[in-house]
């Protein structure tokens, strides 16, 4: 009995030692510049273990870099044989597009949905964007204006005092 466990642990020490390499594929990957460079990976790779590969193979930050393979874009959690890629297949390197059209800013008054005006719909006080009918400061209540008077009226009463004429007594 005893020697069975010890010839069935030297059986599994055996298979340990001789476990067989993962087979490996050969892949193409086709960067922005069309350069075309091979990668030998295991075959139960996943997209995001290969996005990592091509970043440090293309000096280009991981973030950036999407993989397109018969016109899908990979997601970085599946592995490369959910999307059929095989041996000797080819893959794209897609760059992020920046840009697109401006976005529209909207009046920032309560309920109003208009566009805000360019440059004139800007508001010096609170920083709020509006529209042609609440751009004026008296509509849209401005608290910064408040404030503005009141420092506007401090000024003036120290700029009033500063040359008020004081009689001297006694001359």
């Amino acid at each position: 009995m005893r020697s069975n466990s010890v010839s069935s642990m030297s059986s599994v020490s055996s298979r340990a030692s001789s476990a067989e390499p993962e087979p490996t594929m050969q892949i193409f990957v086709k960067d922005a510049s069309s350069n075309t460079f091979p990668i030998t990976i295991p075959e139960s790779t996943t997209v995001g273990t290969l996005r990592s590969l091509v970043a440090l193979r293309t000096n280009m930050p991981e973030s950036d870099l999407r993989l397109v393979h018969a016109g899908k874009h990979l997601a970085p959690s599946e592995p490369l044989s959910t999307y059929s890629i095989t041996r000797e297949s080819t893959l794209h390197v897609a760059l992020p597009l920046r840009g697109g059209a401006p976005k529209k800013i909207r009046c920032n008054f309560k309920d109003c949905k208009d566009a805000a005006q360019r440059i004139v719909g800007d508001c010096g006080f609170c920083n709020g964007h509006f529209c042609g009918k609440h751009r004026m400061l008296e509509s849209h209540n401005c608290s910064g204006l408040e404030d503005c008077k009141q420092e506007e009226k401090e000024r003036n009463r120290e700029k009033l005092e500063s040359e008020r004429t004081v009689a001297i007594k006694g001359i």
